[in-house]
């Protein structure tokens, strides 16, 4: 048997519980084989055709990144410190206006490349050449569920439809590409940006094909007010009447949900991805996360895109989920430490319908291995309290995703860092020009 063994450090459990104990994965299948320190484990080891050393760590499911637009890392620090709505349309769309497929896929590139050396092995994207975009998923070994992000506002009757079907042939063409791992989903930007008639076609034909459904939602005030103005009802019962939620499906941002819309979310088993570093940049607001998991709703985390975060790193958005969950339930005790770790693994992968998020005999060999022989990881009373409030993203050692190990000691194996980063920086150059002499 072909096997990976992960030995020598401590391994993040499903009930949260930390313990001493190898993992064993078996690279054929890329699922788990064992986990423990038993004698059958131990025998695996001695077998293994390659290990990795988690002396001084803690094993933990590779981390999911449930809500981003992974090729905005061209824009990191371009347009900050402004308002959502003039954030998109003054800066946002321009840019994007000018972006090549060869920008969007090298983008991509430095964003699954950061996000391989911060421990995320899956997530979830909206965007647009999302072939390319594929194309990245593939090489770089990690997992995501993709769509095509439509917006009809502004366009003829002619673009929107085009729009509409680009994203439904995306959605159709690319799913169970990279050997399974690329998942799809039909992705209309928001119910604000995208017209009742073509959200309401789109969707009855994703729901025809089992095609899941991603949107953002609730994201500010703006988007809910002019629903509630137009229609006299919550955003989300709208939702519901266009058939956006369902278990299958998910929300980015829910930040102003209502009790109603809440209960909502949970009577219909459609998850929320909470983005707290994106929603207190753009000061969108907190979303009431407490309220949400006691409501029995799935919450995962994301980073939105690298442009209104702007970092990919889903540790520190742990963090800031556990911070800001407390300020919003006015409750120190709210959103706890294994609260977001679970968010950031199991309800990230439950969100997106992706395996991983749990490390457990017959999962997904999605693994990372965070190095706690560091001063500011020092003592470690509880390691999981560490993962949520003091783990940086450098501090993974390794990362592995399908059985196959993709940052051994801290270098990416299956991209080229440098050159990576040598094309997004000239490109990213280049983009600006681009939107500078059309402005």
């Amino acid at each position: 048997m072909d096997t990976l063994c992960i030995t020598g450090g401590r391994v993040l459990h499903p009930d949260g519980r930390v313990r001493e104990g190898d993992v064993v994965v078996d690279r054929e299948t890329g699922t788990v084989l064992a986990v423990g320190g038993d004698d059958a484990v131990a025998d695996h080891v001695d077998d293994a055709a390659e290990i990795l050393d988690a002396t001084g760590g803690l094993v933990i499911p590779g981390l999911v990144n449930a809500h981003t637009h992974v090729s905005m890392t061209l824009l990191r620090g371009y347009a900050d410190d402004k308002p959502l709505d003039a954030w998109l349309r003054e800066d946002v769309w321009p840019a994007e206006a000018e972006l090549t497929d060869d920008d969007i896929e090298v983008g991509a590139e430095l964003g699954v490349l950061e996000m391989i050396r911060s421990g995320t092995t899956a997530f979830a994207d909206m965007y647009f050449a999302t072939d390319r975009v594929a194309d990245v998923v593939d090489r770089a070994g990690v997992r995501a569920r993709l769509g095509h992000g439509v917006v009809t506002v502004g366009k003829s009757e002619a673009e929107a439809v085009a729009d509409v079907e680009e994203s439904l042939a995306v959605a159709a063409d690319l799913d169970g590409a990279a050997d399974g791992r690329v998942r799809t989903a039909f992705m209309p930007h928001s119910l604000t940006t995208v017209g009742e008639a073509y959200l309401r076609e789109g969707i009855e034909r994703a729901a025809a094909e089992d095609v899941p459904v991603h949107l953002h939602a609730n994201e500010t005030r703006a988007e809910v007010d002019p629903i509630l103005e137009e229609r006299g009802e919550r955003p989300l019962a709208y939702a519901d009447d266009l058939g956006a939620l369902g278990p299958e499906n998910f929300l980015a941002h829910c930040v102003h949900v209502d009790d109603a819309e809440i209960e909502l979310l949970a009577d219909t088993g459609t998850a929320a991805v909470h983005c707290p570093a994106s929603n207190m940049k753009l000061a969108s607001g907190m979303a009431p996360v407490q309220r949400l998991r006691e409501a029995g709703v799935t919450v995962a985390l994301g980073t939105d895109g690298a442009a209104s975060n702007n970092d990919l790193d889903l540790f520190d958005e742990m963090r800031d989920a556990a911070m800001v969950g407390k300020l919003a339930a006015d409750d120190a005790s709210a959103v706890p430490a294994e609260a977001v770790v679970e968010m950031a693994t199991a309800g990230g992968a439950d969100a997106l319908g992706l395996p991983g998020g749990r490390i457990a005999a017959g999962a997904a060999a999605d693994l990372a291995v965070v190095d706690l022989d560091r001063p500011h990881l020092t003592p470690v009373h509880d390691p999981v309290s560490h993962l949520a409030y003091a783990v940086r993203g450098s501090d993974v050692r390794h990362t592995v995703c399908d059985g196959r190990v993709l940052m051994r000691d801290r270098e990416v194996l299956t991209l080229d860092s440098d050159a990576i980063r040598a094309r997004a920086a000239a490109a990213a150059s280049d983009l600006v020009s681009r939107v500078e002499e059309a402005s």
